[in-house]
């Protein structure tokens, strides 16, 4: 099939477009608002940029008021934030906090996670998390959209701190990812979580090349 997405010529029940770029990792972003209330909400348009130094970024589309969602404006006017990594466990908790709720609710407590301290920046991590990045907010790039919804601001920022749960870290150093089972989104309502890993290595590259696919600052 074939179709054009400003005219949504699909001919199918939902518009199949979030769900031909998946898994997409989840990002748990925590911040704190200018009346302290601390905020939780998830992002499915997440992504690390780059490793040296560290950013990262999420899409937050706007509220169908139009308004912006809280924790664009809080990473804003804090300039910092938080990602907590979702797992399978946390599934629940996760979608109790995407609802839509006023700036004064606080979600942890909405999604009955616990606040663990942060070092770094006042914004809480959720404790139950096994990975959470401290962040320092960058800037934002705000897309138009055609409708009210379809505005998007697109928030970066750097990584100053991270923190990992030393019960998923293997001898070899690497990461326990299948003990993790991380969340990510396909599309529609549907999710999916890590059961199954396996390794490739790109033959040939120098050391200098496959140090940077490794994450390894020079």
């Amino acid at each position: 099939m074939f179709y054009e997405p400003k005219k949504n010529d699909h001919g199918l029940a939902h518009d199949p477009f979030k769900s031909c770029v998946v898994p997409r990792p989840i990002g748990w972003i925590s911040t704190v608002g200018g009346d302290g209330v601390a905020n939780l909400a998830p992002f499915s348009q997440f992504q690390n940029l780059t490793f040296d130094p560290p950013y990262v970024m999420f899409a937050a589309n706007q509220k169908t008021d139009g308004r912006r969602k809280d924790s664009v404006v809080n990473a804003e006017q804090s300039g910092e934030f938080v990602y907590n990594m979702v797992t399978y466990d946390l599934r629940e908790a996760m979608n109790l906090s995407a609802q839509q709720v006023p700036p004064e609710v606080d979600e942890f407590e909405l999604a009955g996670v616990t606040k663990a301290p942060s070092k770094l920046v006042r914004a809480p991590r959720v404790a139950e998390s096994p990975i959470h990045f401290e962040c320092r907010y960058h800037q934002t790039v705000r897309l138009p959209g055609n409708g009210t919804m379809g505005t998007v601001d697109i928030v970066f920022g750097q990584i100053i701190g991270i923190h990992i749960k030393d019960e998923f870290i293997q001898p070899d150093g690497k990461l326990n990812i299948l003990k993790i089972r991380p969340l990510a989104r396909l599309g529609y309502y549907d999710y999916t979580s890590i059961e199954s890993v396996f390794e490739m290595i790109i033959p040939g590259p120098d050391e200098k090349v496959r140090s940077g696919m490794e994450g390894k600052k020079e």
